[in-house]
């Protein structure tokens, strides 16, 4: 049987040439900050960030969490979007380490609005309240559905937040996508942030990591925090120098991802389902309308070899990536469209 996996943008594995690359990487100690691939990685992300430096962490989830702990102390107050992975899938990491508290403001298609910012906050002269240190945006919006943040929705946030003095930190997983899906370079949307972190790991197919992004002093600071939590690697060369690759080589091809989920998308249309707008490589269908929970739908496709995931009760999520094809996009809305005629 044939088997379509469309659950996440992580599922991607490494290219061919990655695999040369890590098995011809030159490495050294990277805690002695001797591994000349990984510096050469953090020298490329830097650049193509916009930013003064970068650091290579193992995940996303852990350079977002480097990124809270480096710029706020612990009682601190940390403004995020109600839906953003920082806060829905991290495991209540914030508070677990850094302990810090959330302000969560609903957005719009997972842009905060600045007004909303603004009034949220804390003034430091009064006592009874935590001290607003961070705030924290997310681009593209996963629980959105892949929505893209547009630079002047960013530049909004981001000039409340230099009105009061307030870092913002991106959580970039799938920057690239927002960058290609709107034809700009990258650094139009990192210029709006402190700090930002980056997936190598999703859609650019790397097999691990991902990148945090700032200033000397900021990134001087999260190394430190990265060795606490664990992250100091060693001969860490081998798992960089793919990420070069995914940097310089993989980041435009993410089109073609985005064509296959229009596709998916249209297709979904064509046979009566509700869609939720598609600007990247996510697809959210909704499946009240057929009598089915999300779970259900779920069992039911991975029955016939497709394989997607609940994002709610009555929601599901299909991402594409690079080993999706045309013909994998027919495949799975020929079966979809089977199990409607089914469960009708």
């Amino acid at each position: 049987m044939k088997t379509i996996d469309l659950r996440s943008d992580t599922v991607t594995k490494p290219t061919d040439s990655m695999i040369r690359a890590m098995a011809e990487a030159e490495v050294g100690d990277d805690v002695y900050r001797e591994d000349p691939t990984v510096n050469r990685l953090e020298e490329i992300a830097a650049e193509r960030l916009g930013k003064e430096a970068a650091l290579f962490v193992t995940s996303g989830t852990q350079g977002n969490q480097v990124a809270v702990l480096t710029h706020c102390g612990n009682g601190d107050e940390v403004i995020v979007e109600a839906d953003s992975h920082i806060f829905y899938y991290e495991g209540g990491a914030m508070a677990a380490l850094a302990g810090v508290q959330t302000r969560t403001l609903a957005g719009v298609r997972g842009a905060l609005r600045p007004e909303d910012v603004e009034k949220a906050i804390r003034q430091a002269t009064n006592i009874h309240f935590p001290r607003t240190k961070l705030i924290c945006m997310e681009n593209t919006h996963n629980r959105a559905g892949g929505a893209v943040i547009s630079p002047a929705q960013m530049k909004g946030v981001y000039d409340v937040a230099q009105k009061h003095g307030i870092p913002v930190h991106l959580d970039g997983a799938r920057l690239f996508n927002a960058a290609v899906a709107l034809g700009v370079d990258v650094r139009e949307l990192s210029r709006y942030t402190t700090s930002v972190q980056v997936c190598l790991s999703k859609g650019l197919s790397a097999p691990v990591g991902s990148i945090l992004a700032g200033d000397k002093a900021f990134i001087e600071e999260a190394r430190w925090w990265r060795k606490k939590l664990g992250g100091g690697l060693r001969q860490a060369g081998y798992l960089a120098a793919p990420g070069i690759i995914a940097l310089t080589e993989m980041t435009e091809r993410l089109a073609e991802d985005h064509e296959r989920a229009e596709q998916l998308a249209e297709g979904f249309r064509r046979l009566s389902l509700e869609v939720e707008p598609v600007e990247t490589n996510i697809v959210l269908v909704k499946t009240d309308a057929i009598g089915q929970t999300a779970v259900d739908f779920l069992r039911l496709l991975a029955e016939q070899g497709v394989y997607a995931t609940d994002f709610d009760e009555y929601v599901v999520r299909f991402t594409t990536h690079r080993h999706i094809t045309e013909a994998d996009v027919k495949h799975a809305l020929d079966t979809v469209e089977a199990l409607l005629h089914r469960v009708s």
